[in-house]
C-alpha cells in the first residue's frame, strides 16, 4: 500500500511541476526576444547570480550558457558584497533570479549592478517586485504552487526557471548561430567529446594513406600497402578522383580464380565506386557508413573527390567512438 502511496505523490509532482513549465509558453514574449538580442550581443559576460535553490539553478544556467559559447560565471551574492562584485564590468550581463524578488542579498546589489553599468535580466516570480523594478528585462518565471505539499520548498518554481533558463540559452544559440562543431570545440573531454569528434582528427595521413593509379599493377599496390601498413590502398583515375579501393579482401577473391592477378592493374580488381566521407564530418557518422556497408575503411575526400586521407575501424576503435 505504502509503495501505492509514494507512486501518487510521484506523479503528482510531476503533473505539478509539467504544469508550471506549460504555463511558461504563453510568456515567451517581446521581452524574450530582447532578452536573447542582449545576450547575442554582449561583448563582457552573463553573470548569472541567484541566493539559495535559485542559485543552484543559476550555476546551472550559467554553465548551459558557457557550453555554448557564450562566456559566463555565477556570481554568489552574499560574496559579491564582500568583493566578488569587482568581477562585474559595465559590458557584463546580469541575469538575477528571485522567486520573489524580494530576496535581501539579491535586492542589495541591484543599485551597485546599476552603478557599474551592467545590464540586469531577471528571472523572478513577482513582476511587482523590487528586483522587476530595477530590470531592464524582466522575464515571468511565477508559478501557482509549489509541488511541495506545504507550498513552500522550491520544486515547481526551480524546475520553471531553470525550463526558462534553457530555453534562453537555446534561443541564444540559435541567434549566434553555433554549429556542431562549436559544440565539439567547448566539450573535448568525455564520451560526448568522443562523439563530436570530426574524421579529419582520426583520419591517417601521409605514409599512413596508400594512394595508387588505377593503372598500377596489383603487386605494387601490395608493396605499398604492406609498407604503409594499412589494410587498403585508395585507387584515383586521371583526375586524381577517388574511383576504387582496393583491400586485401578484393585480393583473397580474386587470387584463387586468377594466377596471374599481380601482375594485372589494380583497375581490374578493385572495388569500384567505394563509399567515401568529407573530413568535415563527424567521425560517429563515418561509423554508420562503416557498420551499414559492413567495411572496414573509408577513404576521405575534399570536394572534388579527391583523397585526403584515410578512416580505418581500428581508428575508431582507439578513440572509443565504437
Amino acid at each position: 500500500m505504502l509503495e501505492k502511496k509514494y507512486q501518487k505523490i510521484a506523479k503528482e509532482v510531476l503533473r505539478l511541476e509539467a504544469k508550471a513549465i506549460m504555463a511558461l509558453i504563453p510568456r515567451v514574449n517581446k521581452e524574450f526576444d530582447k532578452a536573447v538580442e542582449l545576450i547575442a550581443n554582449c561583448t563582457g559576460r552573463v553573470v548569472v547570480t541567484g541566493m539559495g535553490k535559485p542559485g543552484l539553478i543559476g550555476n546551472k544556467i550559467s554553465a548551459t550558457m558557457a557550453s555554448l559559447g557564450v562566456p559566463s560565471l555565477f556570481l554568489h551574492p552574499a560574496e559579491a558584497v564582500h568583493g566578488d562584485l569587482g568581477r562585474v564590468t559595465c559590458d557584463d550581463i546580469i541575469i538575477a533570479i528571485s522567486n520573489s524578488g524580494q530576496t535581501e542579498e539579491i535586492t542589495r546589489l541591484l543599485p551597485l549592478i546599476k552603478k557599474i553599468g551592467a545590464k540586469l535580466i531577471s528571472f523572478t516570480g513577482n513582476p511587482k517586485s523590487v528586483l522587476a523594478h530595477y530590470s531592464d528585462i524582466m522575464l515571468n518565471v511565477s508559478v501557482k504552487r509549489e509541488a511541495c505539499p506545504f507550498n513552500l520548498a522550491p520544486t515547481s518554481s526551480t524546475t520553471a526557471t531553470l525550463a526558462m533558463g534553457d530555453a534562453l540559452a537555446l534561443a541564444v544559440l540559435t541567434r549566434k548561430g553555433f554549429k556542431i562543431e562549436d559544440y565539439a570545440f567547448y566539450h573535448p573531454g568525455g564520451s560526448l567529446g568522443k562523439k563530436l569528434l570530426q574524421v579529419k582528427d582520426l583520419m591517417r595521413k601521409g605514409r599512413q594513406n596508400p594512394i595508387v593509379r588505377d593503372t598500377e599493377k596489383v603487386k605494387n599496390v601490395l608493396l605499398q600497402i604492406t609498407k604503409s601498413r594499412a589494410g587498403c590502398a585508395t585507387v584515383i583515375n586521371p583526375k586524381k578522383q577517388v574511383c576504387g579501393i582496393f583491400t586485401d579482401g578484393d585480393l583473397r577473391r580474386h587470387i584463387e580464380a586468377d594466377s596471374q592477378i599481380l601482375d594485372k592493374e589494380v583497375r581490374c580488381v578493385m572495388t569500384k565506386n567505394p563509399a567515401t566521407i568529407n573530413k568535415e564530418h563527424l567521425a560517429i557518422e563515418a561509423l554508420k557508413i562503416l557498420k551499414e556497408k559492413k567495411i572496414d575503411e573509408l577513404p576521405v575526400v575534399d570536394e572534388r573527390k579527391r583523397p585526403v586521407g584515410l578512416l580505418d575501424v581500428q581508428d575508431l576503435l582507439k578513440a572509443g567512438i565504437v
